[in-house]
């Protein structure tokens, strides 16, 4: 089997002026035909970091698209979006692009993340404190409503009765990964949650998810996560090799490795409001000369990685993509 690979999209780039909605379009109409694409990814956040909303712009790229899958990860807005109206919203994506949705729910940021973070909750009337609750709740009647009738749920923050979801989802079952690495938190750099946090997020993916979805991690940390989460599967009578795998990863292709690291972290910074250091950034990007950007590639999908999605961390996105089609895609065709 090839290495798998998805084209994130900048759907926050409409924001800070990197590309035009029309771009987005085009993109996806070469990432498919190209074939070097399987997945065309887009991002989600409400307030903390708004841009393009997500299942909206899945849905125009089903549109103009045929085959690639088309995924939002990771979904940071899952625990303010009522499941059932969500459910129906991800089943319609489902049916109008004849089975290629692709879920990746998240918790989204805790409130000391950004004021914008916490007003994101506020506005919406969520805790912090009852984002895990809410997220492993949403789940569960996600796959209900996708597969049952006359659905009935009882749970902490949601009741209903006698629910059937019409349209149906076309997969079946429809896939529902979850997206964490709280070993090195998203937005602190060399951050990482208690060993208890730890535990209970890897657990999380072994007990509810299709897959897991994680960034920022070495080829021998995903080999030594990933191996701590299939031992939580195999506890939790599940077989390890139905669970999928993916790294949420950047890209930017140029001669000179620091000069396309520093372009990264420009980019980087502005798309999401922030300051982070130089090494926070080269952990979370493939950059240099297209030998370099393969090689760095191949490690980890040679750790065990089943696919790899890259945003180009570059004002020219264009450009970008037609580099990795040409120089760094051939490599792994």
């Amino acid at each position: 089997m090839r290495p798998s690979f998805g084209l994130t999209l900048a759907n926050r780039g409409v924001i800070i002026g990197a590309v035009k909605a029309s771009d987005l379009i085009d993109m996806t109409r070469r990432a498919e035909e190209s074939g070097a694409f399987d997945a065309v990814w887009v991002g989600d956040s409400l307030l903390a970091k708004p841009r393009l909303e997500s299942v909206a712009l899945l849905s125009a790229l089903a549109a103009v698209s045929a085959k690639i899958r088309l995924a939002v990860g990771c979904m940071a807005t899952f625990v303010h979006r009522h499941p059932v109206l969500f459910a129906q919203q991800w089943a319609s994506l489902d049916l109008i692009s004849n089975g290629r949705s692709w879920l990746a729910v998240c918790l989204g940021g805790p409130n000391e993340q950004s004021a914008a973070q916490a007003l994101e909750h506020a506005v919406m009337g969520i805790k912090p404190s009852e984002r895990v609750g809410r997220l492993e709740e949403g789940i569960t009647i996600l796959r209900k409503l996708f597969a049952e009738t006359k659905v009935s749920h009882h749970g902490r923050f949601y009741q209903f009765e006698g629910v059937t979801l019409e349209p149906r989802p076309v997969q079946q079952p429809c896939p529902i990964w979850i997206a964490s690495n709280p070993t090195g938190l998203t937005w602190r750099d060399g951050a990482s949650a208690s060993e208890a946090v730890v535990e209970r997020s890897f657990r999380r993916v072994a007990r509810y998810a299709d897959g897991w979805m994680t960034n920022k991690v070495s080829p021998a940390q995903f080999r030594q996560q990933w191996a701590r989460i299939a031992a939580m599967a195999r506890e939790e009578g599940r077989d390890p090799a139905t669970i999928g795998s993916a790294l949420y990863h950047n890209i930017n292709i140029q001669e000179d490795r620091q000069a396309g690291l520093q372009e990264s972290k420009a980019f980087l910074n502005k798309y999401y409001t922030s300051n982070f250091s130089s090494g926070f950034v080269e952990a979370w990007t493939v950059a240099g000369n297209p030998n370099q950007c393969v090689d760095e590639l191949k490690a980890y999908f040679d750790s065990g990685l089943q696919h790899i999605t890259l945003r180009l961390t570059s004002w020219d996105q264009q450009g970008q993509l037609q580099r990795f089609l040409n120089e760094v895609a051939p490599a792994f065709t």
